[in-house]
């Protein structure tokens, strides 16, 4: 038995661009033979290994998370190492800072300068000294977060500084697109 179509056949065009006439097609070649002909520039040495650098795009709790790990595990070498040395403690916040804030991710560059004290502080905690109660490494705690301040506003600086720049340059991108 034959079964008849109900509907007509659709013709679906395809949208293609149409190509160019042979001769266009030997200027276009040549012309990006010119393009990739233009010498590029060397790129200094100290750039190079900045280049070589991992480029993680972290979230916002993923960064947060980096830097309260790192600055946790930072605090133990220095109390093994360094005998509790919150200045060496604070000496190493800046890197993680700077690293926190180039790792996160353009939409969540606001997290970066937040997270970083918070994990400065939750870093003090094995290296603040203090007697065994809890009312005594509390007061550790604060006094080691007052009188090492300067570390602190330090390393946030480092981050707010570094997302700032990281924030205009993905605006003036945006703007030279259009």
């Amino acid at each position: 038995m034959e079964h008849h179509r109900t509907r007509p056949p659709r013709h679906q065009q395809l949208h293609q661009t149409p190509l160019p006439p042979t001769g266009a097609l030997g200027e276009t070649a040549a012309l990006y033979r010119v393009a990739a002909a233009r010498p590029v520039r060397p790129m200094p040495p100290a750039v190079q290994p900045l280049r070589r650098m991992p480029k993680p795009r972290l979230t916002g709790l993923g960064g947060g998370l980096f830097a309260l790990a790192s600055m946790f595990l930072l605090a133990c070498v220095c109390r093994l190492l360094f005998d509790e040395s919150v200045p060496a403690y604070g000496l190493l916040f800046l890197p993680v800072s700077a690293a926190t804030a180039l790792w996160v991710r353009p939409a969540d560059l606001v997290t970066a300068p937040i997270s970083v004290p918070i994990a400065f502080a939750v870093g003090v905690l094995p290296i603040a000294g203090g007697s065994e109660s809890f009312g005594g490494h509390v007061m550790g705690v604060v006094t080691a977060l007052a009188l090492h301040a300067g570390w602190l506003y330090g390393g946030t600086l480092v981050a707010g500084l570094i997302v700032t720049v990281r924030k205009v340059m993905i605006m003036s991108r945006r703007r030279s697109r259009r």
